[in-house]
């Protein structure tokens, strides 16, 4: 009934885009005097929460919210400290390396999230397929750059020397969605749903000079310290493994 009161090109539209809330109206144009208003909120809210529900499927929290539990410092383990549910980076050179359960530390393909927020003029970064080490920069597997304002020019986003991103999308002091996702020999970044990076990574690249460790294979996640100057803070770390 609802098609006759618009085009049915727009009928279908709404159907498309917006199942429950199509349902939704059809059930109040049809039965408004005979159904509670009550009921008709109920089941709006129970179409966003299903909504809601199906975004997260399959993602795997890997930071409890009040320790480092699963996690392993390196060289100056200070860095590293939880404070109103987040883990603060704040100290000398060190990288949090995830020891905990979860796919047994070697993830291959997936997708990974963490919300992040850097203070003025610092630097730091996510390293994925990695292994720990217990001193140094890590040697093996990629970093996407967590940098606004500090003074090495590639931003926020980068994948570090490999697909550097110039621009700043987003500021210090705020919080933003960090987005790695790896499937194959493809890597995407995005920060705020925003892509910034989509790499391809060519066959035989480990057969370049000092690549041979630095590229897609399998291996854990670190958080970087960079520098007792840079402040950063992790939140809401999550992964979903991908076939």
């Amino acid at each position: 009934m609802l098609e006759r009161s618009m085009p049915r090109s727009k009928a279908w539209g709404c159907r498309a885009t917006f199942p429950c809330i199509y349902f939704l109206f059809k059930i109040v144009y049809c039965c408004m005097k005979k159904i509670p208003v009550v009921f008709i909120l109920a089941l709006f809210v129970s179409c966003y929460a299903t909504k809601k529900e199906s975004g997260n499927i399959g993602w795997i929290s890997l930071f409890d919210g009040a320790s480092l539990q699963g996690w392993k410092a390196s060289e100056n383990p200070s860095t590293f400290t939880v404070e109103n549910k987040a883990i603060v980076v704040h100290g000398p050179r060190a990288h949090l390396f995830y020891e905990g359960s979860v796919m047994n530390r070697q993830f291959k393909n997936f997708e990974f999230r963490a919300l992040v927020m850097t203070t003025p003029g610092s630097n730091s970064g996510i390293f994925f397929h990695t292994a720990y080490q217990q001193s140094g920069w890590p040697n093996k597997g990629y970093e996407v750059q967590v940098n606004n304002t500090q003074t090495d020019w590639r931003r926020t986003g980068s994948l570090y020397a490999v697909q550097d991103v110039k621009e700043v999308y987003v500021k210090d002091n705020e919080w933003f969605t960090e987005y790695i996702k790896v499937e194959g020999n493809r890597v995407i970044v995005k920060i705020n749903d925003h892509t910034v990076v989509d790499y391809t990574e060519p066959k035989g690249i480990e057969q370049i000079e000092g690549r041979a460790e630095k590229r897609l294979s399998n291996g854990t996640f670190a958080l970087q310290g960079h520098d007792p100057d840079s402040k950063v803070y992790f939140k809401d770390i999550w992964v979903r493994p991908l076939p």
